[in-house]
């Protein structure tokens, strides 16, 4: 070793431990941030082991030693709302300080988009974000992150809530928050950690995982650590190209692809529109072609034809029979107009090729809306399209949120604890909808895990999936959307939790509802109810209690009618009951409210065996209200038909 390589290895190891000696916290603590009233206050960080560390906040001090670990950890004595605060925290070398500190009420907001969605997006957004300046109320935003392994600390920051920062609020937890102070009149900090299209099962940790039957298979088979991730994401791509004939294509070969002559004969097949992560592509970012032969009747009239595709998942080149025909970057709709003379009576080929830069790939969106059309004319293009894999990128080694479970736990949820907090609201339940049978245990077990976690059963609120036609499902057909719905219905049996209903103010076409003020209202309403027991059972809509039989009618009771039952119709009309008899075909039913009751009865069916309200992916022509403006909780009296019997899980290998 030279003197110059000395002195700079001796510069960089007294850097090192410079920086190590120096006080540190995580930084779910920050000037701006609301510490929970009334509780305890578990302030806890790194340092030296043995340093000594003081922490003071409004007229308490304590100190304590970091452990060998260098790890410490303080408790404040509980406090009343109230500040601003500065906390100091003192170690040997350095003193961190934390300014603007309130304490109030903190409460965790947490699940997949509905929670995400920023209030800049929200339906009132124009109106509301000039007049969003509530200095009492913050927000700490969780940076998205994964990991397989628990991790110590998050990247996010408290932001005060003025018109400039309330755009990247949690619409659900603004308004939240909002009607919350009007209750309370004391600040309020929300922690939004969230992430979009996420299934319950990320967001649990692996310990609760192996207390579950069927997740404890799914636990056994994680990677232990996050490179054994890439590894094994490198060994299932290469595994993915070994089935295709040829492997990668050169640049040269790539460009036949277009072309109608080409034989396809040996290219897999795939269903279109769709992810093609959940077709038989996983974790693939990059370049992949579809193509699709369609035969065109004789006679057709050929001018302006149009190819309309719902959305593309990222960007599109498109071509048909070897033209290109329209390119476009980033999602949304594509409508592109062909040549005239280049679509032909009898065979015809249709090729795209997809770039997919992260997360889902492939046509996208209504299946109706995937077609070419003209005077008189109408091709369907959904079904089967040919497909092969032109490129592969570097992300594809990565794993997305739900490639494995537990990975948002441990990084998303797991630095926030202990951080003294109320309770939780949480927006999910869209991604598990397919195996809803399921959620009835995972989604509880989610919830105890959470709570064991924390040390204490903090109340725990949730949204109720609204309206949205899924897959046209409702009685008859089955319904998941439904399924799921009862699911976290059933929920409702642990302590502490709390339901807001919003099947009333969903949108059929559009899995995210822009209303998010309802949603936050009936969240904080249940808040009352369930963390602060100032409102009684006012805060909910009617529930099913039983059903009793009476010639050809059957009677309905419900508990939480408040003021009681009423019907949002200017005629008086109920909707969305149905009844069936031993044959198990649910009618229409005519329903009016009697008292606590609802009288149901249909002329198909003499003698009634069970009564279903709002039973479908869609749901929002129900009208049922107590006199309190809640809507009541879609239900069945049956178990008859539309369990998805545990379903497996998604792919966790």
């Amino acid at each position: 070793m030279n003197r110059l390589t000395g002195r700079f290895f001796f510069l960089s190891f007294f850097i090192v431990q410079t920086a190590l000696a120096d006080v540190r916290l995580p930084n779910v603590f920050g000037s701006h941030m609301v510490l929970q009233r009334r509780k305890p206050v578990p302030v806890w960080g790194w340092a030296d082991a043995g340093e000594k560390v003081t922490v003071t906040l409004a007229s308490q001090t304590k100190t304590t030693k970091a452990g060998k670990d260098g790890k410490w950890r303080i408790s404040l004595d509980p406090m009343e709302a109230g500040g601003p605060y500065q906390l100091l925290v003192k170690g040997k070398k350095n003193t961190v300080t934390f300014d603007d500190v309130l304490a109030g009420e903190v409460w965790i907001c947490s699940g997949q988009s509905n929670m995400e969605w920023p209030l800049a997006a929200a339906a009132n957004a124009k109106t509301e974000i000039p007049i969003a300046n509530f200095p009492n109320i913050r927000q700490l935003l969780v940076k998205k992150d994964l990991s397989l392994t628990p991790k110590e600390n998050i990247e996010g920051n408290w932001s005060v809530c003025t018109p400039a920062t309330a755009p990247q609020f949690t619409a659900v937890g603004y308004f939240f928050a909002k009607q919350l102070q009007k209750e309370l009149n004391v600040p309020i900090g929300l922690i939004n950690t969230s992430w979009g299209g996420t299934h319950s099962e990320t967001w649990t940790s692996r310990e609760a995982m192996n207390q579950h039957d069927e997740l404890k298979l799914v636990a056994g088979k994680l990677p232990a650590t996050d490179e054994e991730v890439i590894r094994s994401g490198a060994a299932r791509t290469q595994a993915l190209l070994k089935t295709q004939q040829g492997g990668l294509p050169t640049p040269v070969e790539e460009q036949t692809w277009a072309s109608a002559a080409l034989n396809d004969s040996d290219w897999k097949s795939m269903n279109m529109p769709g992810d093609w992560e959940w077709g038989g592509l996983p974790t693939l970012d990059g370049v992949v072609w579809f193509r699709q032969e369609i035969t065109v009747p004789e006679g057709s009239k050929l001018q302006k034809v149009t190819l309309h595709m719902d959305s593309v998942d990222d960007n599109d080149s498109t071509f048909v029979n070897g033209q290109l025909v329209g390119s476009t970057k980033g999602r949304g709709a594509r409508v592109y107009t062909l040549p005239e003379g280049l679509l032909k009576p009898g065979r015809n080929v249709v090729a795209v090729r997809v770039t997919d830069t992260g997360g889902s790939g492939g046509l996208m969106g209504d299946p109706q809306k995937l077609n070419l059309s003209g005077d008189g004319l109408l091709i369907p293009l959904a079904g089967k399209w040919k497909y092969r894999v032109a490129n592969v990128f570097a992300s594809s080694y990565k794993p997305g949120p739900n490639t494995y479970a537990t990975q948002l736990f441990n990084a998303m949820l797991n630095p926030l604890i202990p951080y003294a907090v109320q309770g939780a609201i949480w927006y999910q339940g869209e991604s598990n909808a397919g195996r809803a049978y399921q959620y009835r245990k995972t989604f509880p077990l989610m919830i105890q895990d959470w709570r064991q976690h924390w040390g204490y059963d903090f109340p725990f609120l949730f949204v109720q999936l609204a309206s949205f036609n899924a897959a046209n499902g409702d009685s008859r057909h089955g319904s998941n959307w439904a399924e799921l719905r009862e699911a976290q219905t059933l929920t409702l049996q642990l302590p502490n939790t709390g339901m807001a209903v919003t099947s009333d103010i969903g949108e059929r076409s559009d899995i995210h509802p822009k209303n998010k003020l309802d949603v936050g209202n009936r969240l904080a309403a249940e808040a009352m109810r369930v963390a602060y027991a100032k409102a009684g059972d006012a805060s909910r809509g009617p529930m099913f209690e039983k059903m009793t039989v009476d010639g050809n009618r059957a009677i309905v009771t419900f508990r939480s009618v408040g003021s009681g039952l009423v019907a949002k119709d200017k005629y008086g009309y109920l909707k969305g009951f149905e009844v069936a008899g031993a044959d198990q075909k649910f009618y229409y039913a005519k329903a009016e409210i009697q008292g606590n009751t609802v009288v149901v009865h249909a002329d198909s069916v003499t003698a009634p065996m069970a009564v279903r309200y709002g039973w479908a992916d869609d749901n929002g022509d129900i009208n049922l209200y107590n006199q309190e403006n809640f809507p009541a909780v879609p239900f069945r009296t049956d178990t008859w038909k539309g369990i998805t019997e545990a379903a497996k899980f998604g792919d966790q290998s």
